[in-house]
C-alpha cells in the first residue's frame, strides 16, 4: 500500500504536505507524531472520509480512488477508531451486521454472520461474546469487536487509532498477542500510537510525521525509542524522573474510611483512607477497574460514598452531608477527569466556554454590572492566554472543544484546573491520548504545581508516568489500599505486585 504526494488543507491549516508513505503488506507499520502532525487526517484519506487536494493512494500496485468508507472497505482497508463506533443497545453480533447483512431475511444473516464469526475468533483468537450487549462489555472486549467487525468486512489493511488508550496493561498485552497473529496470517497493519515503547515492542518499520509531513521512516531495528522522540519534537525529550519535593507542608486533604457500593450491593471502595499534603504529588497505581477511578469521584465531590469522612479546606464532610462539586471548587480543590469527553467539557462549546466549564459563578467571568450572564471579551482573552502558556493549538478560544486533538483538549481542561491555583489537585490518567512532547509539557506543569505548595493526587495506569511524578505511591487492588511506598522504594515489579495483591 502507497500513499503518493498527499497534500490536504483545512481553510489556513496543511494538513498534509506532500506525505509519501508505503507499507509492505504483512507488517506492523507505526505511525507517530505530535498531536496535529497529520497522521489522523492521513489516515481518514485512506479510510475515504477526506479526499486529498493532491496525490494519490496505490492497494496491491494499483492506483486506486477511494471516495468514501464503502470504497475503502472494498479495498480491503478497514479501520478501528479511538472512540469506538458502536451501538451499546445491540449485541456485538447486531454491531457487526449492521450495515453489511449478507440477506434479506434477519434470521438467516444472523445465522450466516455467526457462523462466519466463529471462524473467524478461531483463527484469530479475537473472543467476543456474540449474544451481549456492547454497552455491558469491558473496553478491551469491545476493542476484539471492532477488529472483528473490520475483518469481517474483509479487511486486508487495517489502521487502529491509538488502540492502547483506554486499556489495561494486560489487555494491551492480549492486544499484542492478537496483532502479531493477524501479521502471521498476512494482515498488514498500520498502528498510530503515541506509545512509543508499544511501537519499538510491535512494530517492523516506522514513521515519523511533524507539521504535516513526513521527516522519518524506518526499519525499528534502525532506531530506537529516544530518537523517534526527537524525530518526533525536534529535540531531545525528557520524561524521565526530575527530583523529588522540595519541602512537604501540612495535610491539605483527609479522608478516612471511605466506603462504596454500586446500586447492585457490589463493594467499589473498601475502607480507603490517605492524606495529601502540600508540595506532593502522590501517585495512585493500580489497574484500571480496582477502585481509582470510585475513588477520584468520591474526594471530588461527584459521588458520595456509602460511610467515610473527608477534610478539606477546614471543612469536615461525612456521609450523609457530602462534599459537592461547587463547594470543592470554592474550597481550591480542582479535577482533571479521567474522561475528558464526558466529565471535563462540552464539546458543542467554543474553546472560551471549556476554559470557564465549572468556574462561570466566579465574580472574574460575570457580567458587569449586576453580574448577569458572562463577560465573553474577558473569557475570549483569558482562555487565549492560557491556550498561549499551556501551547494549545490551534490557538482560536472561538473553535468548537470537539475540534481540537485529543492532546490538544487535555491541555485545554488542565489550563483551566491549574489556572485557579488550587490548594488540590485531583488528576485522573493526564496524558491518555497525549503526545510525547505535550506529555513532557504536562508533566513539567504538575511538577510547578507541587513546588508551589499544591497536594496533587496522580492516577494513571502508567507506570513509567508514576515512578516519574510521584513523591509518594499508593497502589489499589479490589477497591483496597494494598501499599504505600516511598518513590526511593518503588521500581515496576514491585508495584506490579502489590497491584495484584500479592505482597502483604
Amino acid at each position: 500500500m502507497r500513499l503518493v504526494g498527499i497534500s490536504k488543507r483545512f481553510g489556513a491549516v496543511q494538513a498534509n504536505r506532500g506525505v509519501e508513505l508505503s507499507v509492505r503488506a504483512g507488517t506492523v507499520h507505526g505511525l507517530v507524531g505530535e498531536n496535529g502532525a497529520g497522521k489522523s487526517t492521513l489516515m481518514a484519506i485512506l479510510y475515504g472520509y477526506y479526499q486529498a487536494d493532491e496525490g494519490h493512494i496505490e492497494v496491491d500496485g494499483r492506483r486506486v480512488e477511494i471516495a468514501n468508507s464503502q470504497q475503502a472497505i472494498a479495498q480491503g482497508i478497514g479501520m478501528v477508531h479511538q472512540h469506538f463506533m458502536l451501538v451499546d443497545t445491540l449485541s456485538c453480533l447486531d454491531n457487526v451486521m449492521l450495515g453489511a447483512e449478507p440477506a434479506f431475511f434477519l434470521s438467516r444473516a444472523k445465522r450466516e454472520v455467526r457462523a462466519k464469526l466463529e471462524a473467524l475468533m478461531q483463527d484469530t483468537g479475537l473472543h467476543v461474546r456474540l449474544d451481549e450487549l456492547a454497552g455491558d462489555l469491558p473496553v478491551g472486549e469491545l476493542q476484539r469487536l471492532e477488529i472483528l467487525k473490520a475483518l469481517y468486512r474483509g479487511a486486508r489493511i487495517l489502521i487502529l487509532d491509538e488502540p492502547t488508550a483506554v486499556l489495561t496493561p494486560q489487555e494491551t498485552l492480549h492486544l499484542f498477542e492478537t496483532l502479531r497473529r493477524l501479521r502471521e496470517r498476512g494482515t498488514t497493519i498500520i498502528l498510530i500510537t503515541h506509545k512509543l515503547k508499544e511501537v519499538m515492542a510491535l512494530c517492523d518499520a516506522v514513521t515519523v510525521m511533524r507539521a504535516g509531513q513526513v521527516v522519518q521512516t524506518c526499519e525499528i531495528a534502525q532506531t530506537s525509542a529516544e530518537d523517534l522522540a526527537e524525530a518526533m519534537v525536534g529535540r531531545k525529550v525528557n520524561l524521565g524522573r526530575m527530583g523529588a519535593a522540595a519541602r512537604v507542608g501540612p495535610s491539605q486533604l483527609e479522608a478516612q474510611g471511605l466506603q462504596l457500593r454500586n446500586s447492585h450491593g457490589v463493594v467499589l471502595l473498601r475502607d480507603v483512607s490517605l492524606s495529601l499534603r502540600a508540595g506532593e504529588i502522590v501517585g495512585l497505581a493500580g489497574v484500571s477497574g480496582n477502585g481509582q477511578s470510585e475513588l477520584l469521584e468520591v474526594l471530588s465531590g461527584m459521588r458520595a460514598p456509602d460511610a467515610g469522612r473527608l477534610g478539606l479546606g477546614g471543612e469536615q464532610f461525612e456521609a450523609g452531608r457530602w462534599l459537592d462539586p461547587r463547594r470543592a471548587r470554592q474550597l481550591k480543590l480542582a479535577h482533571v477527569p479521567e474522561d475528558r469527553h464526558s466529565c471535563g467539557m462540552v464539546l458543542a462549546f467554543p474553546a472560551w466556554e471549556t476554559a470557564a466549564l465549572g468556574y462561570q459563578e466566579q465574580a472574574q467571568y460575570r457580567a458587569a454590572p449586576l453580574g448577569l450572564g458572562m463577560n465573553q471579551t474577558h473569557l475570549r482573552a483569558q482562555t487565549a492566554q492560557m491556550m498561549e502558556r499551556f501551547d494549545v493549538r490551534p490557538r482560536n478560544p472561538e473553535l468548537g472543544s470537539s475540534k481540537f486533538s485529543g492532546g490538544n483538549q487535555q491541555k485545554l481542561i488542565l489550563a483551566r484546573e491549574i489556572g485557579q491555583a488550587p490548594a488540590v489537585l485531583l488528576v485522573g490518567q493526564p496524558t491518555r491520548g497525549v503526545d510525547i512532547g505535550a506529555i513532557e509539557f504536562i508533566h513539567g506543569q504538575l511538577r510547578a504545581l507541587r513546588d508551589a505548595g499544591c497536594a496533587v493526587l496522580l492516577v494513571s495506569s502508567e507506570l513509567d508516568e508514576i515512578l516519574a511524578l510521584a513523591d509518594r505511591v499508593l497502589v489499589m487492588n479490589a477497591g483496597r489500599i494494598t501499599g504505600e511506598l516511598a518513590i526511593e522504594d518503588c521500581d515496576e515489579k514491585r508495584l506490579g505486585l502489590l497491584m495484584a495483591a500479592q505482597v502483604d
